[in-house]
């Protein structure tokens, strides 16, 4: 999803509006993987389309910023499991909620995300 340019007014409202500053779009299609600093979410680069998502499988918690990226699918290191970054929808037959995914902008070339209120409790 991408937004208008915006001003620096603009970015301070959105900051102070939950949304937070990530990481440059380059450094994400590099790293196809980028952990959200302070908080337990995801950024990822999945065949031209920015995702971000929790970073722990609802599953089994593993952490899934040590997955890959296939096919539009994010898979767990875990286990053979993985989810549909359309939708969160996780493998047929696994007992499993899907997993959350979160709202993303690309201003520029920097990613934001909006991002839950509770910071990581590890």
């Amino acid at each position: 999803m991408c937004a208008r340019p915006i001003s620096v007014a603009d970015a301070d409202r959105d900051a102070d509006a939950g949304w937070i500053p990530v990481c440059d779009l380059g450094r994400l299609k590099a790293e196809t993987i980028v952990r959200v600093a302070g908080r337990d979410l995801l950024v990822i680069w999945n065949d031209g389309d920015v995702v971000s998502c929790a970073r722990a499988c609802p599953h089994e918690q593993a952490d899934l910023g040590l997955g890959h990226v296939a096919e539009r699918r994010l898979f767990c290191p875990r286990h053979a499991a993985s989810f549909d970054l359309r939708d969160g929808a996780i493998t047929a037959g696994w007992p499993s909620p899907p997993l959350r995914l979160y709202p993303v902008r690309i201003m520029g070339e920097q990613i934001w995300v909006e991002a839950p209120d509770r910071r990581p409790l590890r």
